[in-house]
């Protein structure tokens, strides 16, 4: 077996078909149906079956690919160890972000301090959601990603970032613009504009309700948080939202929040890698810059959330004596 006859296969196996599968590894059709028709001679078995559409992956084939991940995993880590030792190259980092706050914040200046200490690496970015950027992770395709937690994929490890409480938030012409609580029947009434189903951020919801015994009205559902927001300021209905996610149009006005009444509903962030795999220098230094960047982060929000909700609380305990007068 050849190397690039294992990444040929794991290729087609990622894209189902050989004319994406050559664009991947840079070859013609034709050179990567002769690599697979050579490894299927030597192994004495089918690999694919071939589909007018697609390829389709033999239990031979399957078995294959998970042995041959692991072979191009160590191949490439030993010419990456083998190359600095040289000074051959100054290191690769292929990050993806399943998280629009992640790529719009915190990260850009984690990428300027990176350069500063490897200003020659070769580093690229990347979004997805969180389950294909996993799958990639596991593929070979990514060295590190943000994801949401929990990741559950064998040969992949996730350290927490961010814990983030999900918020309620509406136009400020919503009728109940003025208050600072919602209550789980209320928003269960509104329009709801969510994110599509399959991300953690949706399961805990869609739990949410379950719980409370009640069936929201889902009006859209949305794969861009940005989409979601852009549709609530422009009245079509009430998000939810992770919190640090809305802060900036909170703050200008251009939403309003709502903590949502009886319930912290917290969404977790992280990062994602394979357990055991080599980690180049360059990806030793972004790993600790993202530790040490989110221990400040979710130390600040934490304090910040206790301080609102309080005021909020403090705030509902007014209006109920007020009332009671």
């Amino acid at each position: 077996m050849e190397i690039r006859q294992l990444r040929a296969l794991a290729a087609i196996a990622e894209t189902h078909t050989f004319t994406a599968a050559a664009a991947r590894v840079h070859v013609t059709q034709a050179a990567i149906s002769m690599q697979i028709r050579q490894l299927e001679l030597e192994v004495g078995m089918q690999l694919f079956v071939r589909t007018p559409r697609r390829c389709v992956m033999t239990e031979a084939g399957e078995r294959l690919l998970e042995r041959a991940r692991r072979i191009l995993r160590e191949h490439d880590g030993a010419l990456a160890e083998l190359a600095e030792l040289s000074g051959t190259t100054h290191g690769r980092l292929r990050l993806g972000s399943a998280s629009a706050m992640f790529s719009s914040d915190p990260l850009p200046e984690m990428l300027r301090e990176l350069h500063e200490k490897h200003p020659h690496a070769d580093v690229s970015v990347t979004s997805g959601t969180s389950d294909s950027l996993v799958k990639q992770i596991v593929a070979g395709d990514l060295d590190v990603a943000f994801v949401s937690l929990p990741a559950e994929e064998r040969g992949v490890q996730t350290e927490l970032l961010l814990r983030d409480e999900l918020i309620a938030i509406a136009n400020p012409e919503h009728k109940m613009a003025s208050q600072r609580v919602v209550s789980a029947f209320a928003l269960a009434g509104e329009r709801l504009i969510l994110g599509e189903r399959g991300g953690n951020t949706r399961r805990l919801i869609d739990e949410f309700f379950e719980q409370a015994g009640l069936r929201p009205r889902v009006l859209m559902e949305l794969s861009r948080m940005n989409s979601i927001k852009k549709m609530v300021e422009r009245g079509m209905g009430v998000g939810i939202v992770p919190y640090q996610s809305a802060l900036e149009e909170i703050a200008e006005g251009r939403l309003v929040r709502w903590w949502i009444e009886g319930a912290q509903i917290n969404s977790e962030l992280g990062f994602a890698y394979l357990t055991g795999g080599y980690q180049p220098p360059v990806m030793q230094t972004f790993v600790q810059l993202c530790r040490e960047h989110f221990k400040e982060t979710m130390g600040e929000m934490e304090t910040r959330q206790q301080q609102h909700r309080r005021a909020a609380k403090k705030k509902g305990k007014t209006k109920a004596r007020a009332k009671g007068r």
